[in-house]
């Protein structure tokens, strides 16, 4: 970071209007103070077998935090007074043990340089490997093997109601330990706080977990985990409850959504998505009754793309989809979530209602690549 810059600037600490992405908690010039502070070790955390069993909470920090990171970036970003360089913090979840780090797309956003401080209060530069703003997920690389790899839970949707543990680095606050549970799943922030935002941005923000669990500036690309140590999500953003009225509404992105961009980074360093060729809005249940429509919710057509796999399948404006495969969608959202989970190529069932009749259509998807 410059410390000479005197402009304090937010590097992507303000999504849209309302929603906050949970990264980058210092965003000014740092001192030769602070970065020692940033380096000094930490203490190393008790063995799992000396923690009392009624202690789940610190149990699952004992196994999880060696495997988190703290993050921290220098970048450049346009900002009202021009271009300025400052810093940022962010949280990073060891993904694999030969140095590879899962963290979150705006976190390393305009990166010049990256650099990771780990649990045992060592630091090693970073490359960024790949990022895809269209699902929040960032890898970055150190040249170190033999790392402590987190175990990413990727079988099972978590259970509303169950144990969640968000460890990260809030405000530099390097191995915070903050719980709480899954309070929701699938979640999508509603249109009009995402509105402002770009395409990419708005895609992130959908097929999401919520939780209680404190999340703050400096928690994203941190880890969400289970009773048993595994992660159930890489957190992302948070709703401020001085602008929404709103307390404790975090988020993370599905670890099978982490995993699946991960790995195509790490391999091709782009993602590929699969592409259905519609534009839909979602059916409120008020609009179903106006129209005396069959359903009171899914994703409704307003325009398909010709020459898409949708065109090809036979879908038509004003159809309005229900369930991709064995994903219910009841809006926009569930579609993005549902394809999520394929792969271009895949052929899939397509249900919808075409004038108050259920038609099942099979789809090739198409394929998109950022």
């Amino acid at each position: 970071m410059n410390s000479r810059s005197r402009a304090r600037y937010a590097l992507l600490a303000t999504f849209l209007s309302v929603v906050l992405l949970a990264g980058c908690s210092q965003k000014h010039p740092v001192s030769q103070e602070d970065h020692a502070a940033k380096a000094s070790p930490q203490a190393s955390p008790p063995s799992p077998s000396r923690i009392p069993a009624d202690e789940p909470v610190a149990q699952v920090a004992s196994k999880v935090g060696p495997s988190v990171v703290q993050v921290n970036v220098r970048a450049v970003q346009e900002t009202p007074l021009g271009t300025q360089e400052g810093e940022g913090i962010g949280s990073g979840v060891i993904y694999r043990q030969d140095g590879y780090i899962i963290t979150n797309n705006h976190v390393v956003e305009g990166a010049t340089h990256v650099s990771v401080a780990f649990a045992d209060g060592t630091t090693e530069d970073a490359e960024v490997v790949g990022k895809d703003p269209n699902t929040e997920i960032a890898v970055i690389r150190v040249d170190r093997d033999g790392l402590p790899a987190a175990r990413f839970d990727t079988g099972s949707t978590p259970v509303v109601g169950q144990l969640a543990v968000a460890i990260g680095s809030p405000s530099g606050f390097e191995s915070t330990v903050t719980s709480g549970v899954v309070s929701g799943v699938g979640r999508e922030f509603p249109p009009e706080l995402t509105s402002g935002g770009t395409a990419a941005e708005r895609n992130a923000l959908t097929d999401l977990i919520q939780t209680d669990a404190a999340i703050s500036p400096g928690n994203s690309g941190g880890a969400l985990a289970d009773r048993d140590g595994g992660i159930i999500g890489i957190n992302v953003a948070y709703l401020p409850p001085a602008q929404t009225g709103a307390v404790n509404l975090g988020f993370a992105i599905p670890s099978d959504t982490a995993v699946s961009v991960a790995d195509q980074l790490i391999d091709t360093g782009k993602v590929t998505i699969p592409y259905l060729g519609v534009f839909t809005t979602d059916l409120s249940p008020e609009d179903a009754g106006r129209f005396d429509l069959p359903v009171d919710s899914g994703a409704l057509v307003k325009r398909v793309v010709p020459g898409s796999a949708a065109a090809q399948a036979g879908v038509r404006k004003g159809d309005i989809i229900t369930a991709l495969g064995d994903a219910r969608v009841v809006g926009y959202g569930d579609l993005l979530g549902a394809l999520r989970d394929h792969r271009p190529g895949d052929r899939v069932t397509l249900t919808i209602f075409r004038k108050g009749d259920e038609m099942k259509l099979t789809v090739t998807l198409g394929e998109t690549s950022q």
